[in-house]
């Protein structure tokens, strides 16, 4: 495996050479040992990515929030199929009441949106947010469709977390999955203050800044964009570009539908989810199966593309790992966590350009691992 980590270090260093990217921090995972801890560029001016450095990973931290969610159903705090007026009786209204955690964890729970007039710091309101969430009319009847819920997704778990736990999801994740493997300074939805400094400075490509009107011509075609931060009504302050995961608000607050990481940390938690990681194995054989399978599929009602979802996972990514089993989450800026339990292998990606949608540098990776796999 020498080979790999040597290749990965020479791709990783040839993609900031070139310019596409700027800061690069790669891990993969085998079989729950470390096999490549690769890392390139700046993370600031004239502060170099080390691995230890913390990204904003935008939807690449679903995983972590789903993963927090597994625990808790492990630890029999609820079940898959509670439904989440159980412990959230306000989340009744306008239909939801037969909403489960399933429903949630498969995008199917039929509130995909946040107020159209929703900025970063009404993200930072935990309460506000979650009784919007509440109040909200489903776009469909729960369970019976399946469509991306782009930021409403953290608030119906970490406030299913908080009711059944009397905890922050944060407070959980560190206990249940970050303290056990070691990586309680390296997996984060709020990232304390004193740790700030760590957090790589995110940039926005030369042109590749959204505009109100490119934003109102995509929502017109596309219901991703009628959802998403509310860009339709400010779509320079509240989409999730550099500026987003730069704000201190931001990095701060719980917003579990994102979260600040490193790529060694996501990796092994994913490893973790297969097999034990130094005696840590996050949830049983049996339960690990379920949530990796395919719970729902079909088109998107929220994407408009075929999807393939497991419960809080994607299965699937198009590129050289892709199979029947591959599952894990990837973010609107490029970065991406993946894992595979045909192969063992666990790969992640952190990065701080923000390339929406543009993955190449986690397909570039991807490729050399396959080779070896």
């Amino acid at each position: 495996m020498r080979d790999m980590q040597q290749q990965v270090t020479e791709a990783v260093q040839q993609i900031v050479a070139s310019g596409q990217e700027r800061g690069l921090q790669v891990a993969v995972y085998r079989h729950g040992e470390q096999i490549v801890d690769a890392t390139a560029g700046y993370a600031d001016t004239g502060r170099p990515v080390t691995s230890d450095t913390l990204f904003h990973v935008t939807s690449t931290g679903k995983g972590l929030t789903s993963t927090v969610v597994h625990t808790l159903v492990t630890a029999g705090a609820f079940g898959y199929d509670t439904p989440l007026v159980d412990l959230w009786p306000e989340f009744a209204a306008n239909g939801k009441d037969r909403t489960t955690v399933r429903d949630v964890l498969t995008h199917s729970a039929g509130v995909p949106a946040v107020p159209a007039d929703t900025r970063p710091e009404d993200l930072c309101d935990w309460q506000g947010m979650c009784e919007r969430i509440a109040g909200a009319t489903p776009w469909w009847e729960p369970g019976t469709q399946t469509g991306y819920h782009p930021q409403s997704y953290g608030y119906l778990l970490g406030e299913l977390v908080r009711r059944a736990t009397g905890r922050t999801i944060s407070t959980e994740m560190r206990e249940r999955v970050a303290g056990p493997l070691g990586v309680v300074d390296e997996l984060y939805f709020a990232v304390p203050s004193k740790e700030l400094g760590r957090v790589a400075r995110h940039e926005q490509p030369d042109g590749e800044h959204l505009t109100a009107e490119m934003a109102a011509a995509m929502a017109e075609s596309v219901p991703f964009f009628r959802v998403l931060d509310g860009w339709t009504a400010a779509p320079l302050h509240a989409m999730p570009d550099a500026g987003y995961c730069n704000r201190t608000d931001v990095l701060t607050s719980d917003i579990p539908a994102g979260g600040v990481m490193s790529a060694r940390a996501v990796a092994r938690m994913y490893a973790a989810l297969m097999r034990p990681v130094d005696g840590v194995r996050l949830i049983p054989q049996d339960q690990f199966t379920e949530v990796s399978a395919v719970g729902v599929g079909g088109l998107d009602a929220v994407l408009g593309f075929p999807v393939k979802r497991g419960l809080g996972y994607d299965v699937g990514f198009q590129g050289p790992l892709d199979s029947p089993t591959l599952f894990g989450m990837a973010g609107s800026g490029g970065t991406a966590a993946y894992a595979d339990p045909a192969t063992g292998i666990a790969v992640a990606v952190a990065k701080n350009r923000v390339t929406a949608g543009d993955y190449s540098s986690f397909l570039a990776i991807s490729a050399i691992v396959a080779e070896h796999i």
